[in-house]
């Protein structure tokens, strides 16, 4: 007989095999909270990446951005194929504007910005971005820009009621003032240094160097300043000023011939400048070439007076071509009534049409011109009769 307390002794009891073991039940916790708090934390970078990117999202349409007009004076320079962008980021850099974005925001649409001309401009602090472009555009912005025209001299000159004409050296001391507390160059610090400056480092050409050495000191510029138009940095100094000009009119130079076309030819670089600011001061641009062919011809053996009423009022300070009696029987290195050859100095500056008939007048006999109509136009003769009818029927004319 068997014993069923025996039979049963070694096998667990029912209940005990379906209790749970707390050891087991504490990892399957922990794993859960482990799900738990890494899906929570998969929500939380979730939800700031998309804070973060709203954010972002909204900045791009917002920028900073000055209230007003603004106040004070801020000088800027705008360079040669500067986009709208960097001129946005020179303007925030000297906090005229809050921001490019600003500037450039307020610049959409607006087609005159993209023909802004390189120079310098005057500006104010703090201003709004309308407002920064509504006066960059404006005429009263733009400052330090010179025009020297062809046939403008280094002096002023006289004008017809007694006043002045500024010359080349007034403007220029004159483009270095803006603004309501400009720190200026006077026409008197401009002109000292024209006259006692290093000819060398102002950027006279080599070529030039020996004669405009031996000039009357305030004529040694005379002729190496080229038409055109200047930006002239205000504040500048005197020296800087006459650097950047005079180092600029070289390269113009040598791109219209000199020293180059005075090769092979009977007169130094220096002299056919000489001859070109005769020309220039002479006649009119249609007439360049026969008025050079005059003076060749007058300086080729035998020589003649050149007998140019422009030598004669150039000392004196006079535009007109008309001159008095008495004045044509003042001594001096400038006569050609009395003097042969050229003067010592170029006497305006020249343009390159200029230039171009000075290297290669027109082909001629003539010795003699005379303005004989109203327009300037020359008339040209080979003797004196000539010359003398043709100052008759310009007289008639009106012309002088």
């Amino acid at each position: 007989m068997t014993d069923d307390l025996g039979l049963f002794a070694d096998e667990p009891d029912e209940r005990q095999r379906r209790a749970p073991d707390p050891e087991r039940f504490r990892r399957r916790k922990r794993r859960r909270l482990v799900t738990a708090l890494a899906s929570l934390f998969v929500l939380v970078l979730v939800g700031c990446g998309v804070l973060y990117a709203t954010s972002q999202l909204m900045q791009i349409g917002s920028y900073e951005d000055y209230q007003g007009e603004g106040a004070g004076d801020v000088v800027i320079e705008i360079k040669s194929g500067e986009t709208v962008s960097a001129i946005g980021r020179n303007l925030a850099e000297q906090d005229v504007v809050a921001s490019t974005k600003a500037f450039t925001k307020a610049a959409e649409g607006n087609r005159q910005i993209n023909s802004i001309q390189p120079g310098y401009y005057l500006m104010r602090n703090k201003m709004s971005g309308d407002a920064a472009v509504t006066h960059i555009l404006s005429a009263a912005a733009k400052v330090g820009r010179v025009d020297i025209r062809a046939g403008m001299r280094l002096e002023d000159q006289l004008a017809p009621d007694n006043g002045h004409t500024p010359g080349i050296l007034t403007k220029l001391a004159e483009a270095t003032c803006a603004g309501e507390n400009p720190t200026c160059v006077t026409s008197e610090e401009m002109h000292r240094v024209a006259s006692t400056a290093d000819l060398a480092s102002l950027g006279v050409p080599q070529w030039a160097l020996a004669d405009a050495s031996k000039a009357e000191p305030k004529r040694r510029l005379e002729g190496l300043i080229m038409p055109g138009l200047y930006d002239v940095k205000p504040g500048e100094t005197a020296e800087n000023v006459l650097r950047d000009v005079v180092t600029r009119s070289a390269a113009a130079l040598e791109v219209a011939g000199l020293p180059k076309a005075a090769e092979g030819s009977r007169y130094s670089p220096y002299e056919l400048l000489k001859i070109a600011s005769l020309v220039q001061s002479e006649g009119i641009t249609k007439d360049f070439g026969q008025i050079s062919r005059v003076i060749h011809n007058r300086l080729a053996p035998p020589a003649m007076h050149l007998g140019l009423d422009s030598t004669i009022n150039y000392p004196l300070d006079k535009p007109s071509l008309l001159t008095r009696p008495e004045d044509r029987g003042i001594d001096g290195l400038y006569n050609t009534y009395k003097n042969y050859g050229l003067p010592p100095t170029p006497i305006s500056a020249v343009s390159k049409e200029a230039l171009q008939a000075a290297e290669k007048p027109a082909d001629g006999t003539w010795k003699f011109f005379v303005k004989c109509y109203p327009d300037g136009t020359s008339c040209f003769a080979d003797n004196q009769a000539q010359h003398d009818a043709y100052i008759d029927e310009a007289r008639a004319r009106g012309a002088f």
